[in-house]
């Protein structure tokens, strides 16, 4: 670990003190009754008080600690940045890169010159063979392309990693956008062409051309969209996974050479491929057939321009943002650049600048008290398998099988990435993502056929959020997310349970959910459970679904339960199981504490998540979300999942007939 300086060391604790409260009464608002509206009695004042900021899209508790966790990174940064630091240090990377971002004198100076050399291969291009040795130098550079291409575990064989490939093409937030005929759609469309060929008019290309430019990638991208699944389709994992040997690629395409694509995409030694929707793949595959050249042309510089835009000059910076953050998502202002530099860097060399994060704001008392919850977490779960009443021996004895062997990785990774051989250059943005995407990307291609290294983590460790891994079978928590208000160790336990305690909950849930449970403890997608048992799951799971489509945003458009039933079942399960985590460890300390504030344990269990809830969206996100996102709105993450809770019953005093109480024959007992 790094010494900090004083001056870090003072900010950290600012930092930190400003959030350790356990529950904040100042955000509550007492006018709302917890049998009424539970989220706004928690949560009131600060939705009263809280504007979303010019910048951003939405505003929460998630991005709260974000701000707060961009304090800190912005010392290490400007820190490293000062520093003539070793090659290849984390230091030198991360400082480096930061003033590549942040030199913002060159990269007017460099307009879109940098992107000349891309464009004059994409003007070479004439036949299939030429557009899918495009198609991998895109791939190869994490630039927008029609399909997307991964190396993963098998999920049929988790221990090995296999080559995988998955529909892509479109640049609008989903398929909904290009397909659905309403006005909000309709509008955005129009809006959506104005923009391509404003971004054009940028690199010098006359108005009129490229308003053609425009139309020709709309209509490439709706075929795109008209042949992927929808985002409750591409949720099955069963239906994702096809197994596909070359021979049987070759059938299913007439011009595609595989064996060309894999030499130039990097990929040695394939034996077979896990295509996510096939159908996509052979509409691609026609469309390699009918679409002109030059029409493939014209939509490969759209991609090129679309995923440099953000690294270019302020003016195309300023046209990116006002389509993609303004049109779409109602955000009035650009972040400050230091923010949007930091969030480059750390999506780049993440496990750099992670190293040196945690060293500053994530102590390992925190660690030990998270280790402690999910052990007694894991132990409530166990029992609450044992006592089912739904569920047959022989299907629980698979379930505690598989619970008993989740892992977990709590704050940073045990093995950091070798970042040694990357050459990071203080005046080279563009050039920095490149390499980092050649890299990141040659790496992927060498486990090919390799055994799946349990060490490797999905997310950095500054990011705000935490996630299940089927295949591996464990649940990760970044240090990110351990900061107040989900997690704070100075805090009482049942503030903790309630939030960070129904997060681990939550991920271990995700295990059981409808997609999780279709995995077994090794992590192969194999169904485990008896048929009868699976049945019962199902009807249980469908009662979620029915829940949650009753809910509404913004006053008529309804959650989709479908979409988001995972992610609801973990909710209900998460909290259900922290809650009795919670009671079994008071039992084990020889009683409960005392109020607190005037609120019982119970109380400050349910007022811990009903707090770290809170959130609040511009009305273009909200819909945006709906269509696209597994997540229930925060407001009905706290309400519905609180009204089929009894804990929650007793505890505030609800009866039968309250808002916050649903009828007993509506409440889906699953975990």
């Amino acid at each position: 670990m790094k010494k900090l300086s004083t001056s870090l060391i003072l900010l950290v604790a600012l930092v930190i003190n400003a959030w350790a409260q356990g529950v904040n009464l100042k955000n509550m608002d007492k006018n709302y009754k917890p049998q009424d509206d539970f989220f706004m009695y928690v949560n009131g004042n600060w939705d009263k008080n809280t504007q979303i900021p010019a910048s951003e899209s939405s505003w929460g508790s998630f991005l709260e600690i974000l701000e707060n966790n961009r304090s800190v990174l912005k010392a290490i940064l400007e820190e490293a940045a000062k520093k003539t630091a070793t090659k290849g240090s984390d230091e030198q990377l991360v400082g480096d890169f930061y003033t590549s971002g942040m030199d913002t004198v060159k990269l007017e100076q460099l307009g879109w010159q940098p992107l000349k050399p891309e464009l004059e291969i994409i003007d070479k291009i004439v036949t299939a063979d030429d557009i899918m040795n495009l198609v991998a130098r895109m791939q190869r550079n994490s630039l927008g392309s029609p399909f997307g291409v991964f190396v993963g575990a098998d999920a049929k064989d988790s221990k090995i990693n296999a080559l995988q490939i998955g529909q892509g093409g479109t640049s609008l937030p989903s398929r909904a956008y290009y397909l659905e005929n309403n006005e909000r759609f309709e509008k955005i469309r129009a809006q959506y062409l104005e923009h391509i060929a404003k971004m054009f008019t940028l690199m010098d290309i006359d108005a009129e051309t490229a308003k053609k430019y425009a139309q020709t990638i709309f209509a490439i991208e709706k075929r795109f969209a008209e042949a992927q699944r929808t985002p409750v389709n591409n949720r099955d994992p069963q239906r994702r996974y096809n197994k596909k040997n070359i021979d049987d690629l070759k059938q299913m395409t007439f011009n595609i050479n595989w064996d060309n694509y894999f030499a130039a995409v990097g990929a040695k030694n394939v034996s077979y491929v896990l295509v996510g929707a096939p159908e996509f793949i052979a509409m691609f595959d026609r469309m390699l057939g009918d679409v002109p050249a030059n029409d493939w042309k014209i939509y490969f510089k759209w991609k090129l321009l679309l995923g440099s835009a953000p690294f270019l000059s302020s003016s195309f910076r300023k046209e990116n943002f006002n389509f993609y953050s303004t049109t779409l998502r109602g955000v009035k202002e650009m972040k400050p650049r230091w923010k949007d530099v930091q969030a480059i860097v750390d999506g780049n060399v993440g496990d750099a600048l992670g190293k040196l994060y945690v060293a500053k704001a994530f102590p390992p008392e925190a660690k030990q008290k998270m280790e402690e919850m999910i052990q007694n977490i894991k132990e409530a779960f166990a029992e609450r398998i044992k006592k089912l009443d739904w569920m047959s021996e022989a299907t629980k004895a698979e379930a505690l099988k598989k619970l008993n062997a989740i892992t977990y990785k709590i704050g940073y990774p045990s093995v950091w990435k070798d970042y040694k051989q990357l050459d990071i250059r203080k005046d080279d943005l563009l050039g920095n993502l490149r390499r980092v995407a050649e890299m990141e990307h040659n790496a992927d291609m060498l486990k090919i056929g390799q055994p799946v290294d349990k060490n490797d983590w999905f997310m950095t460790p500054p990011t705000v959020n935490a996630y299940y891994n089927p295949t591996v079978n464990e649940i990760v928590f970044p240090a990110g997310i351990l900061q107040p208000p989900f997690f704070d160790f100075k805090a009482d336990d049942a503030v903790n349970y309630g939030a960070i305690g129904a997060v681990i909950g939550h991920e271990l849930t995700h295990g059981f959910d409808d997609q999780g449970s279709q995995f077994d403890a090794d992590g192969n997608l194999r169904m485990w459970w008896a048929i009868e048992d699976r049945e019962k799951f199902e009807k249980r799971a469908q009662m979620i679904v029915e829940q949650y489509n009753e809910y509404t945003v913004l006053d008529s458009v309804h959650v989709n339960g479908k979409l988001t039933l995972g992610e609801n079942i973990a909710d209900i399960g998460g909290l259900t199981i922290a809650y009795d985590a919670l009671m079994r460890s008071y039992q084990k300390k020889g009683g409960k504490p005392k109020a607190i504030d005037g609120f019982t344990a119970e109380q400050r269990f349910f007022l811990g998540w009903g707090q770290i809830w809170r959130s609040k969206y511009r009305n273009e996100v909200a819909l945006e979300r709906i269509k696209t996102d597994p997540h229930s709105p925060g407001y009905w993450r706290v309400n519905g999942t609180l009204s089929a809770f009894p804990a929650f019953f007793e505890a505030f005093g609800i009866q039968e007939g309250s808002k916050m109480r649903r009828n007993k024959d509506k409440i889906a007992n699953i975990w």
